[in-house]
């Protein structure tokens, strides 16, 4: 039911090593990435109230609200019910994030469930959730679930990848590089972390972090 997943470096290594044999222009962003990186993150309530609190504000910001969260106790969702309103502001949540927060907690996840359901299945029971879109439910099925075969192509970093990686002349937006990203199947999961290395190592390149 959930297709191929990606658990240890092994796997991250045979899908590149497929889409190297793909597509040269593939083959050639390897070369400059180098190893991909496993990227696996703990699933479950606390990895998307993580995501949640990522929203929209720098990475400083949100390890600094998150470690007053884990502080505080409010990584279950009972918790977060508890503490309500008030609680969720005094550890520096906003009153959209607090609405979301909410909804994620009320919202009744079978988090051990998703781990066997189609990655459609996946994608749409997160997306029901106030305050989680798709490219967050996306991200999730990568990297929380180990999902092969599952892309963010609305993450701005792997569209300018994809821009610098194939030579375009502007990035591609959203929906282009989704249907782009059908040439990568069963293994967009492993080009996304492609795409994701060969933009910061680029990126350092240039001189930006």
């Amino acid at each position: 039911m959930t297709g191929r997943l990606i658990d240890t470096d092994a796997d991250v290594a045979e899908g590149a090593a497929w889409l190297a044999r793909t597509d040269p222009a593939l083959a050639r962003a390897l070369d400059i990435a180098g190893p991909l990186p496993l990227r696996r993150r703990p699933d479950g309530f606390a990895a998307l109230f993580s995501a949640i609190v990522g929203q929209q504000v720098s990475t400083a910001s949100a390890a600094a609200i998150w470690a007053r969260i884990e502080a505080a106790g409010l990584t279950a969702p009972a918790p977060v019910l508890a503490a309500g309103e008030d609680g969720l502001r005094a550890v520096g949540l906003s009153r959209q994030k607090i609405a979301y927060a909410t909804a994620l907690a009320e919202a009744g996840i079978d988090y051990a469930a998703l781990r066997d359901v189609p990655d459609a299945e996946v994608i749409a029971t997160l997306t029901a959730v106030k305050g989680i879109g798709i490219w967050t439910a996306e991200i999730y099925a990568m990297f929380s679930l180990g999902r092969a075969d599952v892309f963010a192509p609305g993450d701005l970093a792997l569209q300018e990848a994809a821009r610098m990686i194939y030579d375009l002349p502007d990035r591609p937006k959203e929906r282009a590089l989704r249907q782009m990203a059908e040439a990568w199947s069963p293994w967009r999961a492993v080009a996304a972390r492609l795409f994701f290395t060969y933009y910061r190592v680029a990126k350092g390149r240039e001189g930006v972090t």
